[in-house]
């Protein structure tokens, strides 16, 4: 009996973090990291039965995002929200995202809960390109950014009220249960052999890319460091600097032994002629900015607070990306794992 009321107690005593897009690429990487550090997870979806029998791991219940009452039923005791829910494949940002940061900010104020969200590129515009802080200015000039803007004034304005607020933003996913990333739907093919790497950007242009693990690692040793930082607390990771937009595919061959592999040009084209006829294209086109001038988030203050960022080494991240997406399957060698479940669907830019 002593033992079973230690172990109610210890379980007790944990933290309780709930987490909104779990199923999704960042917030499942998130969850995993936050149970193996000692949280209660909590994971509100719509299927929570079905998802329950997939990872019984975590408490399930029921629930929507853009349901306030739901998201404030899912929010009770607990210290922690993850926001990394987002619309998928860039759909319906305007009707979905500002109200589902809302509902979380009314949950997390009524229950005193910190708020953890990922956080993106698309708040800057061109001017403020090359190398960018945490307070650089926000000029967006695409309609995502200004709805991202206008999330992290939110945001803001919640930490003004109290609420601590811890924002990571980084380059674009990759890696294990990343979903919809550029990786797998541009860079490569999934689910077979590769022939070709792609490349969305322009010729000599640098691009900064994130492995999901390092990020998901990044956001929860803020978490753990949570009584030290700001109210409002803003971080950039630096991720895998390709500065030259090669650097990336030179580490494709060494993984897959394919050293002769060619790059191709992404067709930009294309998508400007079907985008009338295909939604996704209209947005993905919107975003093509980011590919054609280089944007280089430093990771100063994240360094100066954790000490070092979280980085796998960029082979070790592309074997395991590759293998994931069953592209190493008709060419791996004897040290080749083996290929990963691709759960979740997340947005093809960080």
């Amino acid at each position: 009996m002593a033992e079973i009321e230690n172990n109610e107690s210890a379980a007790a005593c944990k933290p309780v973090a709930l987490v909104l897009g779990i199923t999704g690429g960042i917030g499942g990487a998130v969850a995993g990291k936050l149970l193996a550090n000692g949280y209660t997870v909590r994971a509100m979806h719509r299927n929570a039965e079905a998802n329950a029998t997939k990872s019984p791991q975590y408490e399930w219940v029921s629930g929507d995002a853009m349901n306030r009452d739901d998201v404030m039923k899912a929010a009770s005791g607990v210290d922690l929200i993850v926001h990394a829910v987002n619309p998928p494949g860039y759909r319906n940002w305007g009707a979905l995202v500002l109200p589902m940061i809302d509902n979380t900010i009314a949950a997390a104020e009524a229950v005193g809960a910190r708020i953890l969200m990922p956080g993106t590129v698309y708040n800057f515009a061109p001017e403020t390109f090359d190398t960018i802080t945490e307070d650089s200015p926000q000029n967006p000039v695409t309609f995502k950014g200004g709805i991202r803007v206008a999330l992290e004034q939110r945001l803001e304005a919640a930490a003004g009220r109290g609420i601590q607020v811890i924002l990571v933003r980084a380059g674009d996913f990759f890696g294990p249960g990343a979903g919809n990333n550029w990786f797998a739907q541009a860079v490569v093919k999934p689910g077979a052999p590769l022939k070709a790497i792609t490349n969305p950007a322009a010729p000599g242009v640098g691009h900064q890319w994130a492995y999901l693990p390092d990020v998901a690692e990044t956001m929860v040793r803020l978490v753990a460091r949570a009584d030290e930082l700001p109210t409002f607390a803003r971080f950039h990771m630096e991720g895998f600097w390709d500065a030259d937009g090669k650097q990336l595919g030179n580490a494709i061959r060494r993984v897959t032994g394919l050293t002769e592999l060619p790059t191709k040009r992404f067709p930009w084209w294309m998508l400007r002629i079907a985008k009338p006829f295909v939604p996704v294209f209209r947005e993905l086109t919107e975003m093509r900015y980011l590919w054609q001038r280089e944007l280089h988030m430093r990771n100063d203050r994240l360094v100066a607070r954790l000490g070092v960022e979280p980085r796998t080494p960029i082979d070790q991240a592309v074997r395991e990306t590759l293998s994931s997406l069953g592209c190493l399957d008709a060419q791996a060698g004897p040290d080749t794992p083996k290929s990963l479940e691709v759960a979740g669907e997340t947005r093809l830019s960080a």
